[in-house]
């Protein structure tokens, strides 16, 4: 079974819109715990315009799943890594002025480099996530990095669903064939949706897990939060 990680970024971020802890992240990390989500994932930047350096070390106070922590390996993102000690490290090569994560890694330019992160971050047992595209050869350069998993943007995919639902899957499906024959698991993440998710995991083999934060949350404001996540999960158990 595809597992939900949900990303509590945005619950952050109408929190911080007022100040106090109204919504409180660790509340809402908990709950969807007990909806039934399998992990939390957040993405402390370091301007903290969502989550905080705070909200990191309590939420792995109280995540019982996988907690997941994304970010561009810099000295301050290592420094998290190694005092968390998170189920796993995801990494995005997007720098701190940028929005929201909206490329993959050229992990062929940067192959070195991400080697000995991945190599570091092991050693401290965590697991890896490389954020990439569907460049078959940046799949074939993450491989060679030795880290554990791929997570697939969907940003591309969200985009040309409503076009072509077939054409927009057609390089996730051959992305991820090649990522499963080089030994890496399989996530995604990036606006998938109640929408488009069915076709995602229905398309793409052996997916281990997606992150879904904004239009989850999005849809949490329609249908409740403990709803909205049993939808997510029916759509990825079906």
């Amino acid at each position: 079974m595809t597992k939900l990680s949900v990303n509590v970024n945005k619950i952050a971020t109408l929190r911080n819109a007022r100040g106090g802890n109204t919504p409180s992240v660790v509340q809402v990390a908990k709950d969807c715990e007990r909806f039934g989500a399998d992990g939390i994932t957040v993405h402390p930047r370091p301007d903290e315009r969502h989550i905080t350096l705070l909200d990191v070390f309590d939420l792995q106070e109280v995540v019982t799943t996988e907690f997941n922590i994304e970010g561009y390996p810099d000295d301050r993102y290592m420094e998290i890594i190694e005092k968390v000690r998170p189920a796993q490290a995801t990494l995005v090569p997007d720098p701190p002025h940028v929005l929201t994560s909206n490329a993959g890694w050229d992990t062929v330019k940067h192959g070195k480099q991400l080697q000995e992160i991945c190599a570091q971050i092991h050693q401290w047992g965590v697991r890896t996530s490389i954020f990439v595209d569907t460049n078959l050869a940046n799949i074939e350069g993450a491989a060679a990095t030795g880290v554990n998993r791929i997570e697939l943007y969907t940003g591309p995919y969200a985009e040309e669903y409503t076009n072509d639902k077939l054409q927009a899957i057609l390089p996730y499906a051959k992305a991820a064939k090649l990522a499963h024959e080089l030994g890496l698991g399989i996530n995604a993440g990036h606006d998938l949706s109640l929408e488009n998710l069915a076709c995602f995991k229905s398309n793409i083999p052996h997916l281990a897990e997606v992150s879904i934060g904004h239009a989850l949350v999005s849809d949490a404001l329609y249908y409740g939060l403990e709803n909205t996540i049993q939808l997510y999960k029916r759509l990825l158990t079906d």
